[in-house]
C-alpha cells in the first residue's frame, strides 16, 4: 500500500504540488480535514491507491474530491463547473477595495458556474442578495447547491447567456468569462478535465468580453463596480472594448504580477 512519501514521489510526474496533492487525497480517503491528517497519526486507507490513480491520470484534485476552497467558503464541485482558482480572488479584493465594509446590496455573477465569485461575495457581505447566471444547466445544479448551504434565502441562480432578458441594475457585477485563445495549449489536467464552454472564447480570447460590454453599460448602476476576469496579455484589447462603453477602468494584478482583474466604474 502507497504511503504518503511514496504518492508524493509519485505524482511529481503529473503536479508542481505532489506533497499537498498526496495529502488532500488521503484526507478525503480517510474522510478527515487535511488538518487532522498533518496533527494526527493515521492509517493509509485502502481507498489511497486508486485516488492517487486518478490523480496520475491528471484528473484535477477538485473533482476527486468534489471539494475546492475558495475565499472564505468551501464549494463543491463536478467537472460540470470550472474549478475555481486562487487568482479569481483578485476580482473579491478589487470589490472589497471599492466598497469597503458597507459593501454591495444587489451583486450578479455572469457565467456563475460553481457560484464562487457570487457566493463569496454574499459570505464578504451578509447583507446583499444576489443573482448568477449561467448556460448551463449542469453548473447551475452545482452553484444552486453551494447556494442553499452558503447563502440559503440570499442567492438566485437561473438559466441565461450573460446578462440577456435581465431588467435590474446592480451595485457590483462579477465575471469570469472565458478568456483562452481557441488554438491554445493547455495543460492535460484542464484541457482533459474542464468544460471547454467555460474556458475558450475564440481566436483572441476576447469573444466572451465583446458579448459582455454592452450588455454591463446598461447592467450597472450608478457608483457601482463590475469587475472582470482576463487572461494574460489582454489588458490592452480587453480595455479597449470596454471604454467603448464609457467605462472607467482599473487593473489590478494577482499573485503573480499579471494584470487579472479589470474593474469598471461609470463616469
Amino acid at each position: 500500500m502507497t504511503d504518503l512519501a511514496e504518492a508524493a514521489r509519485r505524482l511529481a510526474a503529473v503536479s508542481d504540488t505532489p506533497r499537498l496533492d498526496a495529502e488532500l487525497l488521503l484526507a478525503h480517503a480517510l474522510g478527515i480535514s487535511r488538518e487532522a491528517l498533518l496533527f494526527g497519526n493515521h492509517p493509509i486507507s485502502p481507498e489511497f491507491d486508486a485516488l492517487i490513480a486518478r490523480r496520475l491520470a491528471h484528473e484535477p484534485v477538485a473533482y476527486i474530491t468534489g471539494t475546492r476552497a475558495f475565499w472564505t467558503i468551501e464549494l463543491a464541485v463536478t467537472p460540470d463547473v470550472l474549478i475555481p482558482r486562487p487568482d479569481s480572488e483578485t476580482l473579491i479584493e478589487a470589490a472589497v477595495a471599492h466598497f469597503g465594509v458597507g459593501g454591495p446590496k444587489r451583486v450578479l455573477d455572469l457565467g456563475t458556474g460553481s457560484g464562487a465569485l457570487l457566493l463569496a461575495a454574499l459570505d464578504q457581505w451578509p447583507g446583499a442578495t444576489g443573482v448568477g447566471v449561467d448556460a448551463s444547466e449542469a453548473a447551475l445544479a452545482v452553484a444552486r447547491a453551494n447556494g442553499v448551504r452558503i447563502a440559503p434565502g440570499r442567492a438566485e441562480f437561473r438559466l441565461g447567456e450573460w446578462g440577456e432578458g435581465i431588467d435590474k441594475l446592480f451595485d457590483l457585477i462579477l465575471c469570469n468569462p472565458p478568456y483562452v485563445e481557441a488554438d491554445a495549449a493547455l495543460p492535460p489536467d484542464v484541457a482533459r478535465w474542464e468544460p471547454a464552454a467555460a474556458l475558450y472564447a475564440g481566436p483572441d480570447g476576447l469573444d466572451a468580453c465583446r458579448a459582455l460590454a454592452p450588455q454591463l453599460a446598461r447592467l450597472l448602476a450608478p457608483g457601482g463596480s463590475a469587475c472582470v476576469e482576463i487572461g494574460a496579455g489582454q489588458a490592452d484589447a480587453a480595455s479597449a472594448l470596454f471604454a467603448a462603453q464609457g467605462f472607467d477602468i482599473a487593473r489590478r494584478s494577482d499573485l503573480a504580477g499579471m494584470t487579472r482583474c479589470l474593474t469598471l466604474l461609470t463616469k
